[in-house]
């Protein structure tokens, strides 16, 4: 069964225009509620929690109705970051979690994801099926049965508490300055809390949400902001989130970014040292960079590659047992405590390395030597398909021939922005920019 309106992360728009309408979100909702109360039985909840875009609560308002429509009881947390639905989901014996962001994506886009009573997001088979459920009638609930709406006022603070456990219990962060970057998102309260709370002096920014300064110039896809943050302050690292908080960027003292390839090679590192790295094998998307698999070869262990999305990470994870994942954008997935992937937690695990060891961050963000790697992105049209036009394929064949035997070529399609991302590794850089800048012009000629 095919999906059109599921994305690799969920559903995903511009705020106020098809799929991101009110009215769409109603028929998700009642569509995910009849998913979920195909049993019929009679008690069912869900739960909502948002990030800090201005649609969230038009989104959540109308998710709400559709799923009390179908019976469902609804739990609305506000302002919490995406693993912390995941969390509650669980915890709170949910049958359904529903998120409502865009993630890095700036204010004018919102998103729908959806995770099953296991706290997981679903697969791409249920995810279709709702996707069905729209076409037809949906069977309402009769007015006895329509569910209830409650806000859960503490929400937060169970995250938080359960984050806080994540962190060795012997350690503290005691003179530690650290900057946190929120991205005026969802984690805004909870970060420079929990850090504060285990110790760490903490420099927060870009911790004051007005709806429309999500991801604006902050978070994990603009970490300047942080840099400066970092280096004006005298600061030990910076933790820099995206709007939902499921993805990270490490800062060392002096503003140099890790991405996740770095994080995750120090974790599968200090895991495999503890035997706790699950089949001694990590689990990473083909855009992390080949250093990174180079450097796991070279301490035996492995590297199992995915398709991009941290969703097609952990599924591979739980069908293989594996423990550690995640993608070179920031999103660390660590199933022994969370999941989904969990910036906070990430950061709180690169701290615990700094406490355990007393190295200083910029030791430790520098793992692995990369190899030269070159990414772009082309913008093009909804409905156009310039990656199968005739002269872009004769193109990308001509430079994989030239490429082969010296480094990769990968080009795809964004699931969540139209967008085409080509993106190369090779050790040599004229080469290099030399595919990565021809593929790009032939497809900029298409569209």
């Amino acid at each position: 069964m095919s999906r059109k309106l599921f994305g690799t992360d969920g559903v995903r728009g511009r705020a106020n225009s098809y799929p991101m309408t009110a009215e769409m979100a109603l028929k998700l909702g009642a569509a995910a509620g009849r998913f979920f109360r195909r049993d019929g039985s009679a008690s069912h909840r869900v739960v909502i929690g948002k990030d800090t875009r201005l649609s969230g609560y038009m989104l959540e308002n109308a998710l709400t109705a559709g799923l009390c429509s179908t019976g469902m009881n609804v739990l609305l947390l506000g302002p919490v970051p995406t693993p912390a639905v995941g969390f509650l989901t669980r915890s709170m014996r949910a049958d359904l979690g529903v998120m409502i962001s865009a993630s890095h994506n700036p204010h004018q886009d919102n998103g729908i994801k959806f995770f099953g009573p296991d706290g997981f997001k679903l697969s791409d088979e249920a995810e279709a099926e709702i996707e069905a459920m729209l076409e037809g009638e949906i069977a309402l609930a009769q007015p006895q049965n329509i569910g209830r709406a409650k806000r859960i006022d503490d929400g937060r603070g169970r995250y938080q508490e359960f984050v806080k456990t994540t962190f060795p219990s012997g350690l503290r962060l005691d003179g530690l300055k650290v900057v946190i970057d929120c991205a005026n998102g969802a984690a805004y309260k909870a970060a420079p809390e929990v850090l504060w709370e285990l110790g760490a002096e903490v420099i927060a920014v870009a911790t004051s949400p007005n709806g429309t300064n999500i991801n604006e110039n902050c978070g994990s896809t603009h970490t300047q902001t942080a840099a400066e943050a970092v280096v004006s302050h005298g600061a030990h690292m910076g933790i820099a989130l995206d709007g939902d908080a499921d993805r990270v960027m490490i800062l060392d003292e002096n503003g140099r970014v890790a991405d996740g390839d770095q994080i995750m090679a120090l974790l599968a590192g200090r895991w495999a040292e503890e035997g706790r790295l699950k089949g001694g094998t990590l689990v990473a998307t083909v855009m992390s960079n080949l250093g990174l698999e180079r450097h796991l070869t070279a301490r035996g262990l492995r590297l199992e590659r995915t398709a991009v999305g941290d969703r097609y990470v952990v599924e591979a994870m739980r069908r293989g047992g594996y423990n550690l994942g995640g993608e070179q954008s920031g999103h660390i997935v660590m199933t022994d405590y969370a999941t989904t992937g969990d910036g906070l937690i990430a950061g709180l695990q690169f701290l615990a390395e700094m406490a355990r060891t007393g190295q200083p961050a910029s030791r430790l963000i520098q793992q692995f030597e990369t190899v030269p790697q070159m990414l772009k992105n082309v913008r093009y049209s909804e409905g156009a398909k310039p990656l199968e036009a005739a002269k872009v394929k004769a193109v990308i064949a001509a430079h994989e021939a030239g490429i082969a035997g010296k480094g990769r070529i990968l080009i795809r399609k964004s699931g969540t922005e139209p967008l085409i991302r080509v993106m190369a590794e090779c050790e040599d850089e004229a080469l290099l920019r030399q595919v990565v800048d021809g593929i790009v012009a032939a497809v900029q000629e298409v569209v």
